[in-house]
Protein backbone atom coordinates (compact mmCIF):
# COMPACT_ATOMS: atom_id res chain seq x y z
CA UNK A 1 0.00 0.00 0.00
CA UNK A 2 1.30 3.43 -0.90
CA UNK A 3 1.84 5.73 2.06
CA UNK A 4 -0.13 8.94 1.66
CA UNK A 5 1.20 12.10 3.40
CA UNK A 6 -1.12 13.57 6.06
CA UNK A 7 -2.25 16.61 4.09
CA UNK A 8 -2.95 14.58 0.92
CA UNK A 9 -4.61 11.78 2.87
CA UNK A 10 -7.37 14.12 3.99
CA UNK A 11 -8.37 14.68 0.38
CA UNK A 12 -9.38 11.02 0.10
CA UNK A 13 -11.95 11.13 2.89
CA UNK A 14 -14.91 12.34 0.84
CA UNK A 15 -15.18 9.13 -1.11
CA UNK A 16 -14.94 7.03 2.04
CA UNK A 17 -17.61 9.10 3.72
CA UNK A 18 -20.10 8.69 0.90
CA UNK A 19 -19.68 4.89 1.09
CA UNK A 20 -20.17 4.87 4.85
CA UNK A 21 -22.86 7.51 5.13
CA UNK A 22 -25.66 5.02 5.73
CA UNK A 23 -23.92 3.93 8.91
CA UNK A 24 -23.48 7.48 10.07
CA UNK A 25 -27.06 7.88 11.18
CA UNK A 26 -27.27 4.86 13.47
CA UNK A 27 -27.84 7.24 16.35
CA UNK A 28 -27.42 5.75 19.76
CA UNK A 29 -30.43 7.10 21.62
CA UNK A 30 -30.01 8.14 25.22
CA UNK A 31 -32.14 6.28 27.72
CA UNK A 32 -33.50 7.84 30.88
CA UNK A 33 -31.90 7.46 34.30
CA UNK A 34 -33.50 7.34 37.72
CA UNK A 35 -33.31 10.46 39.86
CA UNK A 36 -32.02 9.02 43.11
CA UNK A 37 -33.73 11.74 45.13
CA UNK A 38 -37.21 11.74 43.60
CA UNK A 39 -37.47 8.37 41.85
CA UNK A 40 -38.49 10.14 38.65
CA UNK A 41 -36.84 9.66 35.27
CA UNK A 42 -34.54 12.33 33.88
CA UNK A 43 -32.11 12.77 31.00
CA UNK A 44 -28.58 13.32 32.43
CA UNK A 45 -27.47 14.71 29.07
CA UNK A 46 -29.72 17.72 29.59
CA UNK A 47 -29.11 18.21 33.32
CA UNK A 48 -25.86 19.82 34.60
CA UNK A 49 -23.45 17.10 35.68
CA UNK A 50 -23.03 18.45 39.20
CA UNK A 51 -26.77 18.01 39.86
CA UNK A 52 -26.67 14.23 39.40
CA UNK A 53 -22.97 13.44 40.01
CA UNK A 54 -22.92 10.13 41.92
CA UNK A 55 -20.74 9.24 44.87
CA UNK A 56 -17.14 8.86 43.63
CA UNK A 57 -15.88 5.39 42.85
CA UNK A 58 -13.43 4.46 45.60
CA UNK A 59 -9.96 5.87 44.91
CA UNK A 60 -8.18 7.21 48.02
CA UNK A 61 -5.43 9.03 46.10
CA UNK A 62 -8.06 11.05 44.23
CA UNK A 63 -9.50 12.47 47.45
CA UNK A 64 -8.55 15.98 48.59
CA UNK A 65 -10.36 18.74 50.45
CA UNK A 66 -7.55 21.30 50.07
CA UNK A 67 -4.73 22.08 47.67
CA UNK A 68 -2.20 20.76 50.18
CA UNK A 69 -3.86 17.33 50.05
CA UNK A 70 -3.84 17.07 46.25
CA UNK A 71 -1.65 14.35 44.80
CA UNK A 72 -1.21 12.59 41.48
CA UNK A 73 -3.60 9.70 40.98
CA UNK A 74 -4.57 7.09 38.44
CA UNK A 75 -8.26 6.79 37.64
CA UNK A 76 -9.92 3.77 36.08
CA UNK A 77 -12.77 3.74 33.62
CA UNK A 78 -15.04 1.27 35.44
CA UNK A 79 -16.05 -1.79 33.46
CA UNK A 80 -12.87 -1.65 31.40
CA UNK A 81 -9.17 -2.29 31.93
CA UNK A 82 -8.31 1.29 30.97
CA UNK A 83 -6.72 3.83 33.28
CA UNK A 84 -5.57 7.43 32.90
CA UNK A 85 -3.27 9.57 35.02
CA UNK A 86 -4.15 12.90 36.61
CA UNK A 87 -1.55 15.44 37.77
CA UNK A 88 -2.20 18.08 40.48
CA UNK A 89 -1.88 21.69 39.31
CA UNK A 90 -1.53 24.24 42.15
CA UNK A 91 -3.62 27.38 42.06
CA UNK A 92 -1.89 30.69 41.46
CA UNK A 93 -1.32 33.73 39.30
CA UNK A 94 0.54 33.99 36.01
CA UNK A 95 1.10 36.35 33.12
CA UNK A 96 -1.04 35.22 30.20
CA UNK A 97 -0.04 36.02 26.63
CA UNK A 98 3.36 36.76 25.11
CA UNK A 99 5.69 39.78 25.18
CA UNK A 100 5.89 41.95 22.06
CA UNK A 101 9.40 40.70 21.23
CA UNK A 102 8.70 36.95 21.40
CA UNK A 103 9.70 35.26 18.14
CA UNK A 104 6.71 34.02 16.18
CA UNK A 105 4.26 36.07 18.25
CA UNK A 106 0.79 36.85 16.87
CA UNK A 107 -1.34 39.88 17.67
CA UNK A 108 -3.99 37.78 19.44
CA UNK A 109 -1.49 36.95 22.20
CA UNK A 110 -1.54 40.40 23.74
CA UNK A 111 -1.53 42.52 25.64
CA UNK A 112 -0.13 40.39 28.43
CA UNK A 113 -2.26 40.42 31.56
CA UNK A 114 -2.41 38.81 34.99
CA UNK A 115 -4.67 35.82 35.54
CA UNK A 116 -5.50 33.88 38.69
CA UNK A 117 -6.71 30.29 38.55
CA UNK A 118 -7.89 27.86 41.22
CA UNK A 119 -6.21 24.45 41.74
CA UNK A 120 -7.17 21.50 39.55
CA UNK A 121 -5.94 18.16 38.31
CA UNK A 122 -5.09 17.78 34.64
CA UNK A 123 -4.72 14.71 32.46
CA UNK A 124 -1.06 13.73 32.23
CA UNK A 125 -1.64 12.95 28.56
CA UNK A 126 -4.17 13.62 25.86
CA UNK A 127 -7.28 11.42 25.77
CA UNK A 128 -6.51 8.36 23.66
CA UNK A 129 -8.67 6.45 21.19
CA UNK A 130 -8.82 3.55 23.67
CA UNK A 131 -10.48 5.83 26.22
CA UNK A 132 -12.59 7.93 23.87
CA UNK A 133 -14.21 5.04 22.00
CA UNK A 134 -15.54 3.53 25.21
CA UNK A 135 -18.03 6.39 24.98
CA UNK A 136 -18.15 7.37 21.30
CA UNK A 137 -18.49 3.82 19.95
CA UNK A 138 -20.27 2.37 22.98
CA UNK A 139 -17.47 -0.15 23.54
CA UNK A 140 -18.19 -0.26 27.27
CA UNK A 141 -21.76 -1.36 26.53
CA UNK A 142 -20.62 -3.92 23.96
CA UNK A 143 -18.11 -5.32 26.43
CA UNK A 144 -20.85 -5.95 29.01
CA UNK A 145 -23.02 -7.69 26.41
CA UNK A 146 -20.20 -9.97 25.31
CA UNK A 147 -19.10 -10.86 28.84
CA UNK A 148 -22.56 -11.03 30.35
CA UNK A 149 -21.61 -8.35 32.84
CA UNK A 150 -24.32 -6.60 34.80
CA UNK A 151 -24.59 -2.82 34.52
CA UNK A 152 -23.84 -0.94 37.72
CA UNK A 153 -25.66 2.24 38.75
CA UNK A 154 -22.69 4.16 37.30
CA UNK A 155 -23.06 2.30 34.00
CA UNK A 156 -26.78 2.99 33.83
CA UNK A 157 -26.18 6.70 34.34
CA UNK A 158 -23.33 6.81 31.81
CA UNK A 159 -25.35 4.79 29.26
CA UNK A 160 -27.98 7.55 29.31
CA UNK A 161 -25.48 10.17 28.12
CA UNK A 162 -26.01 10.93 24.42
CA UNK A 163 -23.39 9.34 22.16
CA UNK A 164 -22.32 10.38 18.65
CA UNK A 165 -23.61 8.95 15.41
CA UNK A 166 -21.36 6.23 14.04
CA UNK A 167 -18.33 7.67 12.21
CA UNK A 168 -18.63 7.76 8.44
CA UNK A 169 -15.00 6.92 7.78
CA UNK A 170 -11.81 5.91 9.57
CA UNK A 171 -11.26 8.99 11.71
CA UNK A 172 -7.63 8.03 12.32
CA UNK A 173 -6.85 8.42 8.59
CA UNK A 174 -4.65 5.32 8.82
CA UNK A 175 -2.47 6.83 11.55
CA UNK A 176 -3.37 4.12 14.07
CA UNK A 177 -5.18 4.04 17.41
CA UNK A 178 -3.16 2.11 19.98
CA UNK A 179 -1.95 4.63 22.58
CA UNK A 180 -2.54 7.52 20.21
CA UNK A 181 -4.66 10.61 20.83
CA UNK A 182 -8.29 10.65 19.70
CA UNK A 183 -8.87 13.27 17.00
CA UNK A 184 -11.47 14.85 14.71
CA UNK A 185 -14.08 15.43 17.42
CA UNK A 186 -15.95 18.71 17.82
CA UNK A 187 -15.72 20.69 21.03
CA UNK A 188 -19.25 19.53 21.81
CA UNK A 189 -18.18 15.89 21.52
CA UNK A 190 -15.19 16.49 23.80
CA UNK A 191 -17.48 18.11 26.37
CA UNK A 192 -19.94 15.23 26.18
CA UNK A 193 -17.12 12.73 26.76
CA UNK A 194 -16.25 14.61 29.95
CA UNK A 195 -19.88 14.33 31.06
CA UNK A 196 -19.85 10.58 30.39
CA UNK A 197 -16.53 10.15 32.22
CA UNK A 198 -17.96 11.99 35.22
CA UNK A 199 -20.91 9.58 35.30
CA UNK A 200 -18.57 6.59 35.07
CA UNK A 201 -16.27 7.68 37.91
CA UNK A 202 -18.36 9.95 40.12
CA UNK A 203 -15.64 12.60 39.77
CA UNK A 204 -16.32 15.88 38.00
CA UNK A 205 -14.31 16.08 34.77
CA UNK A 206 -14.45 18.82 32.13
CA UNK A 207 -12.36 20.60 29.51
CA UNK A 208 -9.93 23.29 30.72
CA UNK A 209 -10.52 26.97 30.10
CA UNK A 210 -8.02 28.71 27.87
CA UNK A 211 -6.45 30.34 30.93
CA UNK A 212 -6.18 27.05 32.83
CA UNK A 213 -4.59 25.41 29.80
CA UNK A 214 -1.90 28.06 29.35
CA UNK A 215 -1.21 28.16 33.08
CA UNK A 216 -0.65 24.40 33.13
CA UNK A 217 1.40 24.49 29.93
CA UNK A 218 3.73 27.17 31.26
CA UNK A 219 4.14 25.33 34.57
CA UNK A 220 5.63 28.38 36.24
CA UNK A 221 7.76 29.46 33.27
CA UNK A 222 7.64 32.76 31.35
CA UNK A 223 9.51 31.62 28.24
CA UNK A 224 8.14 30.85 24.79
CA UNK A 225 8.09 27.14 25.63
CA UNK A 226 7.95 25.43 29.01
CA UNK A 227 11.54 24.29 28.47
CA UNK A 228 12.93 27.69 27.43
CA UNK A 229 13.22 29.93 24.39
CA UNK A 230 15.11 27.70 21.98
CA UNK A 231 12.88 25.84 19.46
CA UNK A 232 15.88 23.65 18.62
CA UNK A 233 15.06 21.71 21.82
CA UNK A 234 11.56 20.85 20.61
CA UNK A 235 12.60 17.36 19.50
CA UNK A 236 12.97 16.37 23.15
CA UNK A 237 9.51 17.60 24.16
CA UNK A 238 7.17 17.63 21.18
CA UNK A 239 5.92 16.01 18.00
CA UNK A 240 5.62 18.62 15.27
CA UNK A 241 5.98 18.96 11.50
CA UNK A 242 9.72 18.35 11.32
CA UNK A 243 9.86 15.13 13.36
CA UNK A 244 6.36 13.59 13.28
CA UNK A 245 6.58 11.70 9.98
CA UNK A 246 3.37 13.52 9.02
CA UNK A 247 1.20 11.83 11.63
CA UNK A 248 0.41 11.94 15.31
CA UNK A 249 2.35 9.70 17.71
CA UNK A 250 1.71 7.75 20.90
CA UNK A 251 1.01 10.01 23.88
CA UNK A 252 3.57 10.45 26.63
CA UNK A 253 6.63 9.50 24.57
CA UNK A 254 8.34 12.90 24.83
CA UNK A 255 9.65 14.65 27.93
CA UNK A 256 7.02 16.27 30.18
CA UNK A 257 6.86 19.92 31.21
CA UNK A 258 8.00 20.96 34.73
CA UNK A 259 4.64 19.94 36.22
CA UNK A 260 4.71 16.47 34.68
CA UNK A 261 2.36 17.02 31.71
CA UNK A 262 3.23 15.39 28.37
CA UNK A 263 2.52 16.72 24.88
CA UNK A 264 1.37 20.18 25.94
CA UNK A 265 3.50 21.28 23.01
CA UNK A 266 2.55 19.44 19.81
CA UNK A 267 1.19 15.99 18.94
CA UNK A 268 -2.41 17.28 18.69
CA UNK A 269 -3.98 20.66 19.35
CA UNK A 270 -6.27 20.53 22.38
CA UNK A 271 -9.79 21.83 22.83
CA UNK A 272 -10.42 24.36 25.55
CA UNK A 273 -13.80 25.73 26.62
CA UNK A 274 -13.53 29.27 25.29
CA UNK A 275 -14.90 31.01 22.25
CA UNK A 276 -11.96 32.29 20.22
CA UNK A 277 -11.95 36.11 20.28
CA UNK A 278 -8.76 37.59 18.74
CA UNK A 279 -8.68 40.78 20.83
CA UNK A 280 -10.19 39.46 24.07
CA UNK A 281 -6.98 40.14 26.05
CA UNK A 282 -7.51 43.88 25.61
CA UNK A 283 -10.49 43.70 27.95
CA UNK A 284 -8.34 42.20 30.71
CA UNK A 285 -5.41 44.62 30.49
CA UNK A 286 -4.49 46.36 33.73
CA UNK A 287 -6.31 44.03 36.11
CA UNK A 288 -6.17 40.51 37.50
CA UNK A 289 -8.69 38.19 35.85
CA UNK A 290 -9.92 35.40 38.11
CA UNK A 291 -10.81 32.12 36.42
CA UNK A 292 -11.70 33.81 33.10
CA UNK A 293 -13.85 32.07 30.50
CA UNK A 294 -15.17 33.42 27.20
CA UNK A 295 -18.43 31.46 27.11
CA UNK A 296 -18.94 30.13 23.56
CA UNK A 297 -22.13 31.37 21.91
CA UNK A 298 -21.31 30.46 18.31
CA UNK A 299 -20.09 27.23 16.72
CA UNK A 300 -17.09 28.95 15.14
CA UNK A 301 -14.47 29.93 16.06
CA UNK A 302 -13.63 28.12 19.28
CA UNK A 303 -10.20 27.77 20.85
CA UNK A 304 -7.63 25.04 20.55
CA UNK A 305 -4.18 25.22 22.10
CA UNK A 306 -0.74 23.63 21.95
CA UNK A 307 -0.05 23.12 18.26
CA UNK A 308 0.12 19.74 16.56
CA UNK A 309 2.13 17.18 14.62
CA UNK A 310 1.31 19.20 11.49
CA UNK A 311 2.54 22.57 12.79
CA UNK A 312 5.74 24.57 12.74
CA UNK A 313 7.50 25.49 16.04
CA UNK A 314 5.90 28.93 16.48
CA UNK A 315 2.43 27.35 16.80
CA UNK A 316 3.66 25.16 19.66
CA UNK A 317 4.55 28.09 21.93
CA UNK A 318 2.80 28.28 25.31
CA UNK A 319 0.92 31.45 24.33
CA UNK A 320 -0.02 30.49 20.75
CA UNK A 321 -3.78 30.60 20.09
CA UNK A 322 -5.89 29.15 17.31
CA UNK A 323 -9.57 29.35 16.41
CA UNK A 324 -11.58 26.63 14.72
CA UNK A 325 -13.30 27.32 11.39
CA UNK A 326 -15.83 25.78 9.02
CA UNK A 327 -13.08 24.32 6.84
CA UNK A 328 -12.46 21.80 9.62
CA UNK A 329 -15.57 19.94 8.46
CA UNK A 330 -15.38 20.90 4.78
CA UNK A 331 -15.61 17.31 3.51
CA UNK A 332 -18.53 16.30 5.71
CA UNK A 333 -21.30 15.24 3.26
CA UNK A 334 -24.17 15.40 5.74
CA UNK A 335 -26.91 18.04 5.62
CA UNK A 336 -26.80 19.52 8.19
CA UNK A 337 -23.18 18.71 8.90
CA UNK A 338 -22.28 16.62 11.92
CA UNK A 339 -22.17 18.12 15.41
CA UNK A 340 -19.81 15.31 16.46
CA UNK A 341 -17.03 15.09 13.87
CA UNK A 342 -14.58 17.45 12.18
CA UNK A 343 -13.60 15.56 9.04
CA UNK A 344 -10.65 17.83 8.25
CA UNK A 345 -9.26 18.31 11.76
CA UNK A 346 -6.97 15.31 12.10
CA UNK A 347 -4.74 17.52 14.25
CA UNK A 348 -7.27 18.27 17.02
CA UNK A 349 -7.81 16.31 20.27
CA UNK A 350 -8.22 17.15 23.95
CA UNK A 351 -7.34 16.35 27.55
CA UNK A 352 -9.47 16.55 30.68
CA UNK A 353 -9.19 18.44 33.94
CA UNK A 354 -10.88 18.04 37.32
CA UNK A 355 -11.21 21.15 39.52
CA UNK A 356 -10.47 20.74 43.22
CA UNK A 357 -13.69 22.61 43.97
CA UNK A 358 -16.72 21.22 42.17
CA UNK A 359 -18.75 24.20 40.89
CA UNK A 360 -22.31 24.94 41.86
CA UNK A 361 -25.08 24.33 39.35
CA UNK A 362 -25.16 27.86 37.92
CA UNK A 363 -21.41 27.95 37.33
CA UNK A 364 -21.42 24.41 35.97
CA UNK A 365 -23.91 25.38 33.26
CA UNK A 366 -21.12 27.36 31.58
CA UNK A 367 -19.10 24.16 31.08
CA UNK A 368 -21.93 21.97 29.74
CA UNK A 369 -22.36 20.75 26.13
CA UNK A 370 -24.75 22.73 23.94
CA UNK A 371 -27.91 20.69 24.40
CA UNK A 372 -29.91 22.80 21.94
CA UNK A 373 -27.42 21.91 19.21
CA UNK A 374 -27.93 18.22 19.97
CA UNK A 375 -31.73 18.55 19.87
CA UNK A 376 -31.69 20.47 16.60
CA UNK A 377 -29.35 17.97 14.96
CA UNK A 378 -31.39 14.95 16.03
CA UNK A 379 -34.57 16.64 14.86
CA UNK A 380 -33.06 17.56 11.49
CA UNK A 381 -32.00 13.96 10.83
CA UNK A 382 -35.06 12.21 12.25
CA UNK A 383 -36.40 9.63 9.81
CA UNK A 384 -33.88 10.39 7.05
CA UNK A 385 -32.25 6.98 7.15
Amino acid sequence: MISVPGKERRLQVFGWMVIGLALAMLIMSASLADDSTSGKKFDPTEVPTVKWLPKPVENPKANASSEAEMKAYTDEIPGTELTFDMVPIPGGKFTMGSPDDEEGRNDDEGPQHEVEVEPFWMGKCEVTWDEYEQWSMGLDVQRRKLTGGKATSYDELADAITRPTMPYTDMTFEMGKDGRPAICMTQLAARMYCKWLSAKTGRYYRLPTEAEWEYACRAGTKTAYSFGEDPEKLDDYAWYYENSDEQYQKVGTKKPNPWGLHDMHGNVCEWVLDQYVPDVYKKAAGRVSKNPLVVPMQEFPRCVRGGSWDDDPEMLRSSARRGSNKDWKMQDPQIPQSIWYLTDADFVGFRVIRPLKTPDEEKAKLYEPDIEAVREYQKAHAGKY
